[in-house]
């Protein structure tokens, strides 16, 4: 990397990356290697950054498309690029843990891949931290691409051309049945996607899982249940996470095309978290890549 000054952070993926100022224009050298080194560790954190929305957005934007939020659009019909994770709200009042968004946002605490719901799904999430909790509201992070790795060759073979299904309602219900709106449930069917994924860049695969599939096209509900736990199993032993405690400024990217992310849960009564988040369009459908 001529550009990045590269810190690896675990040994199966992630890197910190110092001395580079996203608040800036950057030269397309240094876009470059920056879709490089994500399709190399595919989470990277940028800390002691200085950004606001307007810089956030110009930054998504040069890494590819952005992502309208699902929420606002299937609610409102509003194209909005931004989504904010934590409790504080845009005239800065703090809800509690009782509050219904609260309550929506415990869905983020289950393993799983942004956008996978989606036709099209997200190809990076980028997540610039402002206000943080003293204790609490760390991400989990794990590989799905080493993941992958690991599998013998029967079960890589055996998992190789199952297509699943990806359902935002299904995962939603499980922490708040009726937090779903009928327009948003309208507009985000059930999607098919490919289990098994490969990396355009470097030609490495990985297995696409997290709390959004629901089942294996083709196969019995516990069929698909017993296959989908067993792989997240694999995947999210304690050894194979990397938890990222968040300061302010920091930005971090990840790949959502192989890693499954959760967070951790904070007291919304005591602190204030206030993040926000953008995403990059994927490329296509996955059953084209």
């Amino acid at each position: 990397m001529a550009v990045l000054n590269i810190e690896p952070l675990h040994e199966d993926f992630g890197a910190r990356v110092r001395g580079t100022h996203l608040h800036q224009p950057l030269t397309s050298e240094a876009v470059r290697e920056i879709q490089a080194a994500i399709d190399t560790y595919s989470f990277l954190c940028f800390p002691d950054q200085q950004m606001d929305d307007e810089r956030h957005l110009a930054f998504t934007r040069s890494l590819g498309e952005p992502e309208e939020s699902h929420v606002a659009l299937g609610e409102t019909g509003q194209i909005t690029y931004f989504g904010t994770i934590g409790n504080v709200q845009p005239d800065g009042t703090q809800l509690g843990n009782d509050h219904r968004k609260t309550i929506f946002l415990t869905g983020n605490n289950m393993w799983h891949t942004d956008s996978s719901f989606r036709a099209v799904p997200s190809r990076l999430s980028i997540m610039c931290a402002y206000e943080v909790p003293e204790t609490g509201g760390s991400t989990e992070f794990v590989s799905a691409r080493a993941a992958y790795q690991r599998l013998d060759d029967t079960m890589q073979e055996r998992i190789e051309p199952l297509v699943a299904i990806h359902d935002y309602v299904f995962s939603r219900s499980k922490v708040a049945p009726d937090a779903v709106t009928p327009s948003l449930a309208a507009s985000l069917p059930p999607v098919r996607q490919k289990l098994i994924r490969t990396n355009p860049g470097t030609g490495a695969k990985n297995y696409y899982i997290g709390s959004h599939l629901k089942d294996i096209e083709g196969w019995s509900h516990g069929d698909s249940r017993q296959l989908i736990d067993d792989l997240q199993e694999r995947a999210t032993k304690p050894e194979n996470i990397y938890s990222h405690a968040w300061r302010p400024g920091d930005v971090v990217i990840w790949d959502n095309r192989c890693l499954i992310h959760r967070g951790s849960g904070y007291d919304a009564d005591r602190y204030r978290r206030f993040m926000r988040q953008t995403r990059v369009r994927g490329d296509g459908p996955t059953l084209q890549e």
